[in-house]
């Protein structure tokens, strides 16, 4: 069946239970994109799937609606207790994680169905609580999950279905071990429906799908066309030191835009933002360093559109679903062009257009041919005009501000008086920089140890840790 037919598919041309039908009205759901017009038939009828689907598809309310109406029309598993989910949905992120509790909500909210979200970085003890008391639906990512599996705050003995979502996310990110850890204490897969989605079905994700599942359906559905036709794609070749002033003067002709600006590391996000700042384009930092408090209320912000312009890494780049983003900016091309489509994925969404616009610079031109082969296209090359270009002055570049005690929002001490002791170490410092560090240490500490012993008795001054005023 074509695409176009598939998205002829509506919801209420399904069995549904009628608590189901209401939630997709108030979510806004008719038809079916055509990953849901694929699976859901499928899935209703209790086979597994293995879905090749990404963020922008619908594939969370595909695998959603299926595992609600699985939940209304099979009984629970007999003695099941109250700390044993019924459902449990793996995300690889955080920011994925919430956004499918968010839409849970939405969707369940005439099923009376309790809701447990579990995520790293914040609330240890808020969502402990929560799953103690008991959840039927249970969305978490694998590091938080397993901590409050192995203290035993709840049980997988009577999970009905079980959601890996974003698989090839899950190995990227070195979670797949955590992933095994999981469905190998749930019942067997012929007792659960296992659904699985993943960008591609690549030989490692499709072994696990025939590892831990019940002979699975694979549906594969085309997304990075899908996508790519949403989007106004276009570039600029453009000098290294061109990149800030083609960017600012882009920004400054986009009027009512919502923008995600996409850079390859966190120091590029900061010099960006710096920039942005100091010509008053109000922007803020999205990267793995961020504190999650601080990123869901900065993604909050953005969603609302207090927020207009969001630097990126690729951490953003999955799993977001952010209404009403304008434009995505490539400030760098990524090495992957398959997060290229991710990225541009960002906009366009539920059926709108977007714009796509790339810098190719002479550090990522060779990424180009990539992601022209992926997406099937060459994408549009405009010229650069000296009108474009915004001439910078450096004295407007804005730094950084000073990392705050997280608790109280005092300044940290800062390097020349020590590191508070709540403070974590840097993330920048690996286990060579660690090793570094605890020699240098216990090198000072010999030294004093000299010092003290060489020291005449009775030299006055007091201890020599704290100094004649100690």
């Amino acid at each position: 069946m074509t695409q176009t037919h598939l998205t002829d598919i509506r919801f209420d041309s399904f069995d549904l239970d009628p608590r189901i039908l209401q939630g997709l009205q108030n979510a806004g759901f008719v038809r079916c994109t055509p990953i849901q017009a694929e699976t859901l038939p499928i899935a209703l009828s209790g086979r597994d799937i293995a879905g090749q689907a990404q963020t922008g598809t619908g594939k969370t309310a595909a695998f959603l609606v299926a595992a609600l109406q699985r939940l209304l029309t099979h009984e629970s598993h007999p003695g099941r207790r109250v700390d044993q989910p019924r459902v449990l949905i793996v995300a690889p992120t955080r920011e994925l994680a919430v956004q499918i509790h968010k839409d849970t909500l939405v969707l369940s909210r005439h099923t009376g169905f309790r809701l447990g979200l579990v995520y790293g970085g914040t609330g240890y003890q808020e969502q402990r609580d929560l799953l103690s008391a008991g959840v039927d639906i249970l969305v978490g990512t694998p590091g938080r999950l397993i901590d409050y599996l192995k203290q035993g705050v709840f049980h997988l003995g009577a999970v009905e279905v079980v959601v890996i979502d974003e698989a090839d996310r899950m190995f990227d990110l070195g979670f797949i071990r955590d992933i095994r850890y999981l469905l190998r204490r749930m019942p067997p897969p012929t007792r659960r429906l296992g659904m699985l989605f993943s960008a591609t079905l690549s030989y490692r994700v499709t072994e696990l799908a025939y590892e831990h599942m019940n002979q699975p359906f694979e549906v594969e559905i085309q997304p990075d066309r899908v996508t790519v036709d949403r989007v106004t794609q276009r570039c600029y070749m453009v000098a290294n030191e061109e990149k800030i002033p083609l960017l600012i003067g882009l920004l400054a002709g986009i009027e009512d835009a919502r923008v995600i600006v996409f850079a390859n590391t966190k120091r590029a996000t900061e010099a960006i933002w710096g920039y942005l700042e100091g010509y008053g384009l109000h922007s803020a930092v999205l990267s793995g360093d961020v504190p999650q408090k601080k990123r869901l209320r900065l993604l909050k912000q953005f969603q609302e559109g207090e927020l207009p312009i969001l630097v990126a890494t690729d951490v953003a780049a999955r799993g977001l679903h952010i209404p009403d983003v304008t434009h995505v900016i490539n400030f760098d091309l990524p090495d992957d062009a398959e997060d290229y489509v991710h990225r541009i994925g960002r906009t366009a969404r539920a059926g709108a257009t977007g714009d796509a616009i790339s810098f190719v610079c002479e550090t990522y031109a060779f990424c180009l041919p990539d992601i022209e082969g992926l997406i099937g296209i060459k994408i549009p090359v405009e010229p650069v005009t000296e009108y474009m270009l915004v001439a910078i002055d450096p004295a407007k570049f804005v730094r950084t501000p000073r990392r705050r005690h997280p608790d109280d929002g005092r300044r940290s001490p800062g390097r020349r008086h020590g590191r508070h002791k709540s403070h974590p170490k840097p993330a920048a410092e690996g286990e060579k920089g660690r090793t570094e560090r605890k020699n240098a240490e216990g090198a000072g500490v010999k030294k004093r140890r000299r010092r003290r012993k060489t020291r005449p008795e009775g030299d006055g001054g007091g201890s020599s840790a704290t100094g004649p005023h100690g």
